[in-house]
């Protein structure tokens, strides 16, 4: 086979594994405005912010320990132990729904009946207070996330390709992870909203509050639980992402590259995360290795958010999304 061609190759499955890691952030998105209408912006810190809670409890660091050594003139940063990955998960998890359950009784619970755009605003405040705390809480530094997830280039595939094909792929472990974990996470969000009590109570939420309240769903529930499951996949997004690149500022950056898929797969459709993430992923890498060479490269900063402002243009709910019709 012609070398370019099996680079395209290459470069198609490096896409597919990016898509994914894309798309589970969006999906945060998906899952709190389907549910509210509320389009979360501080998802991408949420992912931060739960990254760095995870190192730090994995690490054992103090909470806060820069601000009270300067109160109190003391310089303790550590309790002197470490906490297994595994264990270091299920608390960081702990710690998110308690901020999903202080999100909504603090901030939401009072901007009922508000219009979007000043819930929308309220996110981004979210979101500038989330950095902002986490940082005091747990310092500034990048920091190493490592949960004992594989990384480097995958062996087998190598050799596997190399030996048909004649070219050895170069794909990471941490993306072929990341790929299984995603498609068994949007699997069992799927069958939890269409199949389980909670799930179609969030659905019938999405679809009229007014209906919902009316046939005893309690929406409070239903909200803290919502922003509990973007929680939790915001800690999934940190950890593929941190383990990735570092847990640091530009990790809360993923939320701008999720707004194309969005704009993609639908606001409200969780496959449409999933596909659109996918397309984004792809057709970046693919739209560099084509053209990017001939007009001096560093299209992946640019060419999802054209790809979205054409959907825009044509078809402004996604691929998946549902068309509003308003008669008057």
């Amino acid at each position: 086979m012609p070398e370019q061609l099996l680079w395209g190759m290459e470069v198609f499955m490096n896409g597919l594994m990016a898509g994914v890691l894309y798309a589970l952030v969006a999906l945060g998105f998906v899952l709190i405005f389907k549910a509210s209408g509320i389009f979360n912006f501080s998802q991408g810190v949420m992912a931060l912010f739960a990254a760095l809670t995870l190192v730090g409890i994995m690490e054992g660091r103090v909470p806060f320990s820069h601000l009270i050594n300067a109160v109190f003139g003391t310089s303790v940063h550590h309790f002197g132990w470490n906490v297994p990955a595994f264990a270091a998960i299920l608390l960081t998890m702990v710690v998110m729904v308690a901020l999903a359950w202080m999100v909504n009784r603090f901030i939401f619970r009072h901007l009922v009946g508000q219009q979007p755009i000043i819930l929308f605003m309220a996110t981004i405040g979210l979101a500038y207070f989330l950095e902002g705390f986490g940082d005091i809480m747990w310092g500034s530094d990048i920091k190493k996330l490592d949960v004992g997830l594989p990384q480097g280039i995958n062996g087998f595939i190598d050799e596997i390709t190399f030996n048909l094909l004649g070219y050895g792929f170069f794909i990471d472990n941490l993306d072929l992870w990341a790929t299984f974990i995603a498609v068994l996470l949007v699997i069992a969000l799927v069958m939890f909203a269409q199949y389980s009590k909670h799930g179609r109570a969030m659905r019938a939420v999405a679809d009229d509050h007014q209906a919902a309240l009316s046939v005893g769903i309690n929406l409070n529930f239903i909200w803290v639980m919502v922003w509990s499951l973007a929680g939790f996949v915001a800690l999934v997004a940190g950890i593929m992402w941190g383990t990735k690149s570092g847990v640091q500022f530009s990790l809360s950056l993923i939320a701008l590259k999720a707004l194309p898929v969005l704009m993609l797969g639908g606001f409200t459709s969780i496959p449409g995360a999933i596909v659109g993430g996918l397309i984004i992923g792809v057709g970046e890498k693919l739209f560099e290795f084509i053209v990017g060479p001939m007009v001096g490269g560093a299209t992946e900063n640019w060419f999802a958010y054209v790809l979205a402002l054409i959907f825009l243009v044509f078809r402004p709910q996604g691929l998946f999304g549902e068309k509003i019709i308003e008669r008057v």
